[in-house]
């Protein structure tokens, strides 16, 4: 790809891209731009880059960015937890086979009771040991007396089961229940028993705490339903766009009952109307772009909670959508998808944007000899399929859009040990030391300065400065 130089005058966008923990590795960064003064026109994210863009483009960033702020609070370490339900189902399932096993356990410690016997026979123990052998002998006859081991054991094994059944199936009329969808009854039963393995309900519920936080100020009200959060942050940022620290806005979703990719939009005048002529030119859009400046300004919410679903891995959320809009008052459930890059840059050069700054989490892609272990938590190696995937959607998307921009920079880490769902302590062998969050907020705000304020930004500026100084 050929080397492009950054220009201050241009219309700039900046794309967050990644799932998780990315949010974080995103707040470092636009620390590190806000403080070194770089243009940014446009947020336009997917994933969790969405909270974080939502944060900076009405300037809230710094409670974002903060050491003691969003991305680092205590309640994200439940974050992406396995579902209630299937954590009960482990837990009693581990406790059935431990009952199940109890026979054999017994024998075998008599094994070790009757060694034991042997060696005090042979030291001199002799009465010792006759007393520790019958003893056990009794014990055992007890154990296997009708009313005990040969009756307990079955019925605690089958009241284990029975309990797992149950804790599932309740879990399952649950989910039916709250998607309140006659359809999704039909032939369903069975998934819904396992359904998605991980429970989104954090970091959704702490992230849209935070949202509120921002938007409400200084008023200590309490937290209204989601819809009239998103009509009120869209207020707040439309009455001062024009304003240092306030920024236009671009949010992706797919949509799983649409087979489409989701636009949502915030725009000045311009961009709107940029918008609005792509749309009369490419009919399809209209089932793909929502300008939360209209009346469905109060689904911006619903797009950060989707954002934060990832398919397979977590349940999608669901959207009514208003009987007047494209899909005609429809339900649909709404996730993440990783390839959402080359869609928002698409959007971002159909409403003007000139030159984007790509922020990603994931590392450059691996090299010879720099395979990894794979990681022991199924929860993990889930995690590491979504950040592959990261990956090579960022180099596709950095690729395609060599030739439709003036200039494209990518801010990314070299190596970082913490997966999509490590909100907690992860071991990194590269370094030998463990890597919170925290962590992941000071490499972002060490690259952006490495790979882009210093090497490009600074260059740009004087490169500026030499065209546009007056001759002697």
């Amino acid at each position: 790809m050929p080397e492009s130089t950054y220009s201050p005058r241009l219309r700039t966008g900046v794309i967050l891209c990644g799932a998780g923990t990315a949010g974080a590795y995103h707040a470092g960064v636009l620390k590190a731009l806000t403080e070194a003064g770089i243009k940014l026109d446009v947020l336009a994210a997917h994933g969790a880059g969405v909270m974080t863009a939502l944060a900076a483009a009405i300037d809230g960033g710094a409670k974002v960015w903060d050491p003691a702020g969003l991305w680092t609070a205590p309640a994200l370490k439940r974050a992406y937890r396995w579902r209630a339900a299937l954590r009960i189902s482990m837990i009693g399932l581990i406790a059935a086979a431990a009952v199940f096993l109890v026979p054999a356990l017994v024998l075998i410690v008599a094994g070790f009771t009757y060694a034991a016997g042997i060696v005090l026979s042979l030291v001199g123990l002799t009465d010792l040991s006759a007393s520790l052998v019958i003893a056990y002998q009794q014990f055992v006859e007890v154990l296997f007396d009708p009313p005990v081991l040969p009756t307990i054991v079955p019925r605690l094994f089958v009241l284990g089961v029975l309990i797992i059944a149950g804790v599932l199936a309740v879990s399952a009329v649950r989910a039916l229940r709250e998607e309140r969808s006659r359809r999704r009854w039909q032939g369903g039963f069975w998934w819904h028993l396992l359904a998605a393995p991980l429970d989104a309900s954090e970091p959704t519920g702490t992230l849209l705490e935070a949202l509120w936080t921002l938007v409400r100020g200084a008023s200590d009200e309490p937290r209204p339903p989601a819809r009239e959060i998103g009509r009120r942050y869209v207020d707040v940022l439309t009455d001062n766009f024009g304003q240092p620290g306030f920024h236009e806005v671009l949010l992706a979703v797919h949509d799983l009952d649409g087979r489409r990719d989701l636009v949502g939009a915030i725009l000045s005048a311009p961009g709107r109307a940029a918008l609005e002529a792509r749309r009369h030119h490419d009919s399809p859009r209209e089932a793909e772009v929502v300008d939360f400046t209209g009346p469905q300004r109060e689904l911006i919410v619903t797009f950060m909670q989707a954002a934060l679903r990832l398919p397979i891995a977590t349940s999608p959320v669901l959207v009514e959508f208003p009987a007047d809009s494209y899909w005609r008052g429809e339900r649909h459930r709404l996730c993440d998808r990783p390839e959402l890059v080359s869609r928002l840059l698409d959007e971002l050069a159909g409403v003007g944007v000139e030159q984007v700054i790509l922020v990603s989490p994931a590392a450059w892609s691996a090299a010879p000899h720099g395979m990894r272990p794979r990681p022991a938590s199924l929860r993990d190696r889930v995690g590491e399929i979504v950040r592959s995937v990261e990956t090579a959607a960022l180099h596709d998307g950095w690729t395609s859009a060599a030739n439709r921009f003036s200039g494209v920079f990518v801010i990314r880490p070299d190596h970082n040990p913490i997966g999509p769902f490590g909100f907690g302590e992860t071991y990194d062998e590269a370094s030998d030391r463990r890597h919170t969050t925290a962590d992941l907020i000071a490499q972002g705000y060490a690259d952006a300065y490495r790979h882009f304020i210093e090497p490009v930004a600074a260059a740009g500026d004087r490169v500026e400065e030499r065209a546009f100084s007056p001759r002697p």
